[in-house]
Order: C-alpha cells, then sequence, then structure tokens
C-alpha cells in the first residue's frame, strides 16, 4: 500500500533542513565539545506563574476534556492581552487555542487554503513553512526579501509572482530568521493589497514580545479593515520561555475563526485544560520573563555584531527581535556557501550553526546564529568562526 501524495510531498521536508543539527547532536554525544548555536530554545527559566498554575490545575483534576475553541479562562486572557496591546478591541470568539504555533499554522493553512492553490512565502523563511503549506496540498512561492534594506519587503518582487492561483501570504513578523520588523507602510500595503486581491494574510507573530526595544508590533491584525482577510497566531513558547509546553492561538475576526472550529475539533478538540489554565496565569503576569529575554539577547546580538560584521569577509545583519543573527559568509575567503560553511564549522571549529539554505535561497551564501547561550559562550563560538575564516 502506497501512502498519500501529501505524505510523499512531505517526505523531504521535515528532519532534513535540521541535519547540521542532528549531526551537531550526534558529535556532542560522542563526547565531542561542541558549541550548538542551532535552535531557538529559550535559556531563560520558564515564565514564574506557570508551575503553581499548571500545579493547582492538576490538583484540582482539570485533565479532562476541553472544548473545541478552548478553555473559557485562556480565551479571556487573550482578548484582554490583545485588547490592551493592539489598539482595538477583541473578544473570546476572536480566539481559537492550540497546542502551539505550528498546530495553529497548519490549521490556518488546512482551514483556509485550497489543493493547488498558491501560497506566497517571503524568503528567507522559518524552516517549517514549506512543509506547513505542502501540508495543505498547496504550492509554495517564493517572494525574496532585500537583505540589502535589512530583509524588507520588496513589493516588486512579491507582485511579480502573485498569480490568479494566489489564495495567501505567510508573514512572519517579527522575522526568523532575519530578526528583522515590519514598519507601518509595509504593514498598510500589504493589507491593502490582501483586499485588493482577495487575499488571506496569515501573520506568524511568535516572537512579538521579543522586540528588542519593547515597540508595539506593527501588525494587519491591529486595523479592523484587514478583519476578513488578516489571521495570526502566537504562543507563549517564546515570550514565557515555555517551549515544550506547547500552548498557543489562532486570532481573527469572529466569522472567521469560528469556521476554523470544526476543522479544530477534528485535529485536537481542544488543547489540555491544566496548561490552559497556567497560560491564562502566565498572560496576566508582568511580563518580566519576556523583559529578561529581550536584554540578554538585544546584548547578545550587540556581541555578534562587533565580533564578526566585517571580520574576514563576514557581514552581519544585526537583528532588532527575536532570538537569532544572521551572518553572511559569501564574502569570506574561503569561498564557501551557508552550507559548506556551516559544516566545515561544525568539523573544523565545533561550532554548530544553521546553513541559510535551511531557509530559503536569498540565504544561501548565510548563517544563522542562535542567541540563547551565555555571552561568553557565544563570544567563544564568534572567535572560533573568525578563526576559521582567518
Amino acid at each position: 500500500m502506497d501512502v498519500s501524495e501529501v505524505t510523499r510531498n512531505l517526505s523531504s521536508l521535515g528532519g532534513a533542513k535540521w541535519d547540521m543539527h542532528v549531526r551537531a547532536r550526534a558529535l556532542a554525544a560522542a563526547g565531542h565539545p561542541i558549541i550548538e548555536l542551532t535552535i531557538g530554545e529559550p535559556d531563560e527559566p520558564m515564565a514564574p506563574a506557570l508551575v503553581p498554575a499548571m500545579a493547582q490545575a492538576l490538583q484540582a483534576g482539570r485533565v479532562g476534556y476541553s472544548n473545541g475553541r478552548g478553555e473559557a479562562a485562556l480565551l479571556d486572557a487573550l482578548a484582554a492581552r490583545y485588547t490592551a496591546r493592539r489598539g482595538r478591541v477583541f473578544s473570546a470568539d476572536n480566539f481559537l487555542a492550540f497546542p502551539g504555533t505550528q498546530t495553529a499554522l497548519y490549521a490556518l493553512m488546512r482551514g483556509l487554503v485550497n489543493p493547488s492553490d498558491e501560497v506566497v512565502v517571503f524568503d528567507p523563511c522559518y524552516a517549517t513553512y514549506e512543509g506547513v503549506v505542502a501540508g495543505a496540498d498547496a504550492t509554495m512561492v517564493s517572494a525574496p526579501l532585500n537583505p540589502d534594506t535589512g530583509f524588507s519587503i520588496d513589493f516588486d518582487a512579491l507582485e511579480a509572482v502573485l498569480s490568479p492561483r494566489t489564495r495567501a501570504i505567510l508573514l512572519n513578523n517579527p522575522h526568523n530568521p532575519a530578526g528583522s520588523l515590519l514598519d507601518e507602510g509595509a504593514c498598510m500595503r500589504l493589507g491593502e493589497l490582501a483586499v485588493q486581491r482577495g487575499l488571506w494574510l496569515i501573520c506568524d507573530e511568535v516572537y512579538e514580545d521579543l522586540i528588542y526595544d519593547n515597540r508595539p508590533l506593527v501588525s494587519p491584525l491591529n486595523h479592523a479593515a484587514f478583519d476578513g482577510h488578516a489571521l495570526g497566531c502566537a504562543s507563549i513558547s517564546k515570550s514565557h520561555a515555555a517551549p515544550g509546553l506547547r500552548s498557543g492561538w489562532i486570532v481573527g475576526a469572529e466569522e472567521v475563526v469560528g469556521q476554523l472550529v470544526p476543522l479544530a475539533e477534528t485535529m485536537l478538540f481542544g488543547n489540555q485544560p491544566f496548561i490552559a489554565d497556567a497560560t491564562a496565569a502566565a498572560l496576566g503576569d508582568s511580563g518580566e520573563t519576556a523583559a529578561r529575554m529581550r536584554e540578554s539577547l538585544r546584548r547578545r546580538a550587540q556581541l555578534v555584531t562587533a565580533a564578526l560584521d566585517g571580520v574576514a569577509g563576514l557581514r552581519v545583519a544585526e537583528p532588532q527581535a527575536g532570538m537569532f543573527a544572521l551572518v553572511g559568509v559569501g564574502g569570506s575567503d574561503l569561498g564557501l556557501d551557508g552550507h559548506a560553511f556551516a559544516s566545515r564549522l561544525l568539523e573544523q571549529a565545533g561550532v554548530a550553526v544553521m546553513p541559510g539554505t535551511s531557509f530559503g535561497a536569498v540565504t544561501q551564501d548565510w548563517i544563522r546564529l542562535s542567541l540563547t547561550v551565555p555571552d561568553e559562550v557565544l563570544q567563544r563560538a564568534c572567535d572560533r568562526i573568525a578563526a576559521l575564516c582567518a
């Protein structure tokens, strides 16, 4: 018996993009001293409100089935959080709970995109986006971001790839891997384009709390004019340093989110009540965990820039948000693309980074460094990178 076409389409889109990370873990398990800068796992302890809230919920027996939309306390907490931040009123009916951003993204794709539709994804992009689009039996079309303008949207390049088959634009803001931010002018232009063309704007905003200067997030979701076109997703994985809890959500216009409930029921039938209770408690905290991460990530981004930008032909795109920094290696004397550079760096210098090819064609000559290690470890890694180039 053969598997489905969707399964075949996904066969090369899962772990293949993380081969450098897997190789690094294998070397470390064999006793090699590897500095791991591959994945964005917070090095900050998870938000203090989570553990007691989960313990209380477990003691209260909150381990039964949820409902298809999510627990009431969590939905109310989300409504309060977005109302306070986005300049407009949100209700519980604007939200749908999921175990993490990844499942929320998958649900948005399955719920909004038809087989054979095209989904425009900006290049570079987070490594799982290609699989999420393929999982909906749709076709991913790349629109290149411009490294020379801080990986901003090139609207000429975007409009050039739009076609009658285009159904959605997937927007990651703040951006992974570049750490760039959408400005208000680009936001309005994207929203107006979606309305004019009848497109969905799917907004992955998981790094909202990790904007280094803590400015409010510019988002299509902030504008009622784009309701019915813009939907977002996020989670507490980054904001509360709790990726393993798998607690996320979808946000959008009530009538659209309501239509996605049967899909959510088919997939998962709600997230876990005890985790939902803890998430609700954490969403109402003072944000001290995210504040500490913002400071440490900003400092480390500056460290990478000071240590590597302009050194031996390297180029750093200093991020404004998130957990990563992109380093251009195409100008180094080694004459290697990002994947070959990352491979040699791992084998010869014991530093594990992600090659830019895991994120798209635009970053073929780049590598991505995680900023989620102590400053002294990151400095040591940068010293090894510079030494390799020299």
